[in-house]
């Protein structure tokens, strides 16, 4: 076991250890967001806020601009989020969980493709296409897009894009060195399970309070 533990902080060698704790704070708000949106808890969007906030400037560090500009996007889509579950369906409830239409659908894949596309132009203009990561960082960063715009809208199949684009975030960030971060997403894809199964028992059932 120490073994393992020498090899996981061996992959810090040479990092500040400003932006080791950083990391580590990021990876409890992360978690805790993750929880909250499991249990339909308005607090998914404060502590996926400070968490976002913390990686973008580590992930600005390490020059990993895929994974940045999602954490950008988290921050923005928590904002909305935290405007659009607040709102009432009437004076007592709030949006009720519900599933993707056809026109959503059609706009996830727009969403997609779009996300795809513009990430390829980041990397191809700051040069950064010089590792398979970079091609497997586009196709999870339009995973996760997808994934964070439905989970603001309350849709139910947003835990799908986010079961998916954790299992390929599991061994992508062990082997960038975020060993912290890749078990973060070990423990995001057990809850996006759980949290898939919670949400669809609440389908179409409108919340009288958003902290429980």
């Amino acid at each position: 076991m120490s073994h393992i533990f020498d090899w996981i902080f061996a992959q810090y060698e040479g990092v500040p250890i400003h932006l080791v704790v950083l990391e580590i704070i990021g990876v409890i708000f992360g978690f805790l967001s993750v929880r909250f949106s499991k249990k339909e808890n308005i607090l998914v969007f404060p502590t996926g806020i400070i968490s976002t906030a913390i990686f973008v400037y580590i992930l600005l560090i390490f020059g990993l601009l895929g994974d940045m500009l999602i954490n950008a996007y988290y921050f923005l889509m928590s904002i909305y989020g935290w405007y659009f579950w607040t709102r009432k369906v009437d004076q007592t409830h709030f949006i009720p969980i519900t599933r993707t239409t056809n026109k959503e659908k059609q706009w996830s894949a727009l969403l997609f493709v779009g996300t795809v596309i513009f990430v390829c132009l980041v990397y191809y203009l700051f040069d950064k296409f010089n590792n398979w990561t970079a091609y497997v960082d586009t196709f999870t960063t339009a995973i996760f897009f997808v994934g964070m715009w439905l989970m603001a809208k309350k849709k139910l199949e947003n835990w799908v894009y986010w079961i998916i684009g954790d299992i390929i975030s599991v061994p992508l960030y062990w082997y960038k060195g975020l060993i912290f971060t890749s078990l973060q997403y070990f423990l995001f894809t057990i809850i996006a399970v759980y949290g898939y199964l919670a949400w669809k028992k609440s389908l179409n059932k409108s919340p009288q309070m958003l902290l429980k």
